[in-house]
């Protein structure tokens, strides 16, 4: 069985970051899993720790896409796809050297892919119909609990987004060493001082942040039935809540990893390992 885990989000959340580091984590634990790059827009590769195993620059590069057919970079990136969903045989050979292997699949950071636009989620079928199991993670990063209106429209492109895929879900609110009790720093962390009943209010987004007391004095009036019914919404379909991340921790990586796992049934149809040694050794009067 192969797995395949897609990494989405807004541009600036660390996904790549957060790909690299999960590998990382992977290979320290003896796990088999290799990087394929989905982003035609992405810089060359440098000298990372773990480079794109399938890499859709490969099979086109949007730099050739942008000057050939005279098409800006979002543009030449939705054709990319296009291209990439019109050969999926180039796809199939490159993946068929991995048989049972975790793939954790980079994205690009236009969120316009995901939330509405069918290019992704036909991906994402095309590799369930060749026998890989698949989850999305979406992340966002911990700035936007600075701005609870940004917070919110973080919260409705996750939604969207889930809601167009339709397969196994996991939100990730990143860069969460950047927000602290406290901090030693002058001015405070850069992402926030939020104490910990505080980050809860956004890891399961309390809908009265958006049309709680005070807030109608902070908005103008014209906005006050647009929150309310956001709040409804939220409130009325509960799909939204994250996980934090934070990359300096590897607890954090290993919970987060766990319930990746978890969510796709990571090898629950593998088939248990006998030791070694069970012919012989501590075992040999089991044997006879």
């Amino acid at each position: 069985m192969r797995y395949a885990l897609l990494v989405t989000g807004p541009a600036g959340a660390g996904k790549s970051t957060f790909c690299q580091t999960l590998l990382t984590h992977m290979t320290m634990s003896k796990r088999s899993a290799h990087l394929v790059n989905l982003d035609p827009a992405a810089d060359p590769p440098g000298d990372t720790e773990h480079p794109a195993a399938i890499d859709i620059r490969e099979l086109v590069p949007l730099e050739d896409v942008m000057e050939e057919l005279g098409l800006g970079p979002n543009g030449g990136l939705v054709h990319c796809f296009e291209f990439l969903l019109n050969h999926m045989d180039w796809f199939e050979e490159e993946l068929g050297e991995y048989e049972s292997d975790y793939l954790v699949i980079d994205c690009p950071g236009q969120i316009e892919l995901y939330t509405h636009h069918p290019l992704l989620p036909r991906f994402v079928a095309h590799l369930q119909r060749l026998g890989v199991r698949c989850c999305t993670t979406y992340l966002i990063e911990s700035q936007f609990m600075e701005d609870k209106y940004k917070f919110f429209a973080g919260v409705m492109s996750a939604m969207s987004a889930m809601v167009n895929f339709e397969v196994p879900w996991i939100n990730v609110l990143t860069k969460m060493d950047l927000v602290n009790p406290r901090s030693e720093e002058e001015g405070g962390p850069r992402n926030g001082r939020r104490l910990k009943r505080d980050v809860q209010r956004y890891l399961e987004p309390d809908p009265f942040l958006l049309d709680g007391p005070g807030t109608s004095q902070e908005t103008n009036p014209k906005f006050h039935a647009l929150n309310r019914a956001i709040v409804q919404l939220i409130e009325d379909h509960p799909l939204v809540a994250f996980i934090p991340l934070d990359l300096t921790s590897t607890e954090s990586i290993e919970y987060l990893l766990s319930s990746i796992d978890y969510t796709m049934q990571y090898g629950e149809d593998e088939e248990p390992k006998e030791p070694a040694d069970m012919d012989g050794g501590d075992f040999a009067d089991m044997m006879e």
